[in-house]
């Protein structure tokens, strides 16, 4: 996820800047199950120091091993790691272990792309032979810009195998409401990588550090919100317990269309509020109330403001991947079909 690879690149200036040596190993291919998919990252410094992990905790130290011949010679290489034998996980890893250096101008291409909210794409080139490779490695590319991951220089072999991993611009989460749940909603969704906006009213006095993970806080009257940076790949939550500033927001979001639009409160309190706005608006397109999803949430017994919290993300991220929520051990065949 294009969170992940933002905070990759942080730890890796941050190591670069330090005059560190970098390793970035892939999963690029991968046959039966295994926990993490293709396209997980792992960066490794010179001095045994890793930032991300490309498994739940089997494969780190045999990428640490392997690294090292990549730390000496420069040349990318190839690994494998079989979880049937080790740990009965069922699944083959292949990794692409390739010298990393941030350059100016992919850090500059990448903060571009996040602010226009583009997605981006990484292409990597590799092999089923393990070993050292000397025309493997990785391209970031933003519309027909390509820039390597590693040395200048870098290409796509046409001969090799290519993965390709399509990075989408990061999941925003609108929460308009001020109360202790907005906080913990708000803190929740920042640990899981979304970039949080809240919006209060005036009237509510709050400042941004009241908030923590907030990216920015909007004061405008209700009546007045901007909600032009608010798209498909955005969820909004009305959560400020007041009938009427809720009722305003859902006027300003009208011509919007988020991926996801939830109500707080019980189902009486969504018609009513649903009603009210129909008959202010009664042409509007049937397509905004199919994304009004209310209550708010996913039925899991919560309780306090955490446990609501984590019903309300757990909705958004069902709708948001087209995924039915259900028990995965009443589930047949692999979870990630």
């Amino acid at each position: 996820m294009i969170h992940e690879f933002k905070q990759l690149l942080e730890a890796a200036t941050l190591w670069h800047d330090k005059g560190h040596q970098l390793v970035l190993a892939t999963v690029v291919a991968l046959e039966g199950s295994s926990y993490r998919r293709p396209g997980v990252r792992m960066l490794l410094n010179d001095q045994g120091e890793a930032f991300g992990a490309v498994s739940g905790g089997c494969v780190e130290k045999d990428v640490h091993r392997q690294a090292k011949s990549v730390f000496q010679t420069g040349k990318p290489k190839m690994m494998q790691y079989d979880g049937r034998i080790r740990l009965g996980c069922e699944g083959i890893l292949y990794l692409l272990l390739e010298p990393f250096i941030p350059q100016s101008s992919l850090l500059t291409l990448f903060e571009k792309a996040w602010q226009e909210r583009k997605s981006v794409e990484i292409l990597s080139s590799y092999s089923k032979v393990l070993g050292e490779h000397d025309s493997l490695g990785s391209i970031f590319a933003y519309g027909d810009i390509q820039i390597p991951l590693g040395p200048m220089g870098t290409t796509i072999d046409s001969k090799a195998l290519l993965y390709s991993q399509t990075l989408a611009p990061v999941q925003q989460l609108y929460i308009f409401g001020a109360e202790h749940d907005a906080v913990a909603l708000c803190a929740s969704a920042h640990q899981i990588g979304w970039e949080v906006f809240i919006v209060a009213a005036p009237d509510e006095q709050k400042s941004k550090s009241f908030f923590p993970g907030c990216s920015q806080l909007f004061t405008p009257l209700p009546d007045a919100v901007d909600t032009h940076s608010i798209d498909d790949q955005t969820a909004v939550i009305l959560m400020s317990h007041s009938f009427t500033k809720d009722l305003q927001y859902l006027i300003a979001l009208r011509n919007s269309r988020p991926a996801y639009l939830g109500l707080l409160g019980p189902s009486h309190r969504r018609e009513r509020l649903l009603s009210s706005f129909l008959e202010r608006f009664p042409e509007i397109d049937s397509s905004f109330l199919d994304l009004c999803y209310g209550p708010t949430g996913i039925n899991i017994g919560a309780e306090s403001a955490q446990e609501i919290a984590l019903s309300i993300m757990a909705e958004i991220l069902s709708v948001t991947r087209n995924s039915v929520p259900h028990p995965l051990r009443q589930k047949s065949g692999r979870i990630h079909e």
